[in-house]
């Protein structure tokens, strides 16, 4: 009888140890299977949580290109306009000028600078060689001079002082020249403004004005200047 009892006795025992061990093996198994379970669990969150942060990143790229485009088109608008301002500028400063010189050549304003003058005097007579007007300076002279200085590049005219314009007219009244109205005896001072050294060329050029004038026995003399004033043309008629 006891030694039944013993052997009962070491079968509790037995189970108490195998019991003991397959509880410890589940409840380690659980928490294995727990933190498996947390740790997929986690990365699931980490991996919404990164698609989540991509398609933001994505619409802020979109978003980006779009503010970059229409950037892009108002530096274009932008560009247009000032071109559009620059052109219309250059056309004001165009017209500024054009109107500048308009007035110069009507001689509606003082006008200075470089330039040449011209003096042309009466021909020593001699009674022996003909008529006293083939020694006389007359208005043909006048005009050949003129033209040649305008035709070289003057931006500005004088007769004796007098200023003159688009409507200016020259009449020889015997030894006298009236300019405008104005009468002038010789000798006659023709002022030039314009670059100097081409009104000198011009004039002084072989077979040119000059020596037709010299040949007309015109006594002729050229002088250049770094500065030559003109008062404007007072009179609203010419």
């Amino acid at each position: 009888m006891k030694k039944v009892t013993k052997k009962v006795k070491t079968r509790h025992v037995v189970l108490s140890l195998v019991f003991l061990v397959l509880g410890y093996l589940i409840a380690f198994s659980y928490e294995l299977t727990k933190g498996d379970q947390e740790k997929i669990n986690f990365n699931s969150r980490e991996w919404e949580r990164s698609i989540q942060l991509r398609n933001q990143l994505n619409e802020l790229e979109e978003s980006n290109r779009k503010l970059q485009n229409d950037l892009f088109e108002k530096q274009g608008k932008l560009l247009d306009i000032e071109d559009s301002i620059t052109d219309e500028q250059q056309i004001y400063s165009n017209l500024a000028n054009e109107a500048e010189e308009l007035r110069m050549h009507l001689g509606k304003v003082k006008v200075s600078g470089e330039g040449v003058i011209v003096t042309l005097n009466d021909g020593l007579y001699d009674p022996a060689n003909g008529d006293i007007n083939n020694f006389m300076v007359h208005e043909h002279h006048v005009f050949n001079v003129i033209n040649e200085l305008y035709i070289s590049g003057a931006e500005a005219v004088a007769i004796n002082g007098q200023r003159l314009t688009k409507n200016s007219y020259i009449v020889c009244n015997g030894p006298v020249i009236s300019v405008d109205g104005n009468q002038f005896p010789a000798p006659f001072v023709i002022s030039a403004i314009g670059n100097k050294d081409t009104l000198e060329k011009a004039l002084n050029i072989q077979g040119g004005v000059k020596d037709q004038l010299v040949n007309d026995n015109i006594i002729f003399q050229l002088e250049k200047k770094d500065v030559i004033e003109m008062d404007p043309v007072l009179s609203t008629g010419t």
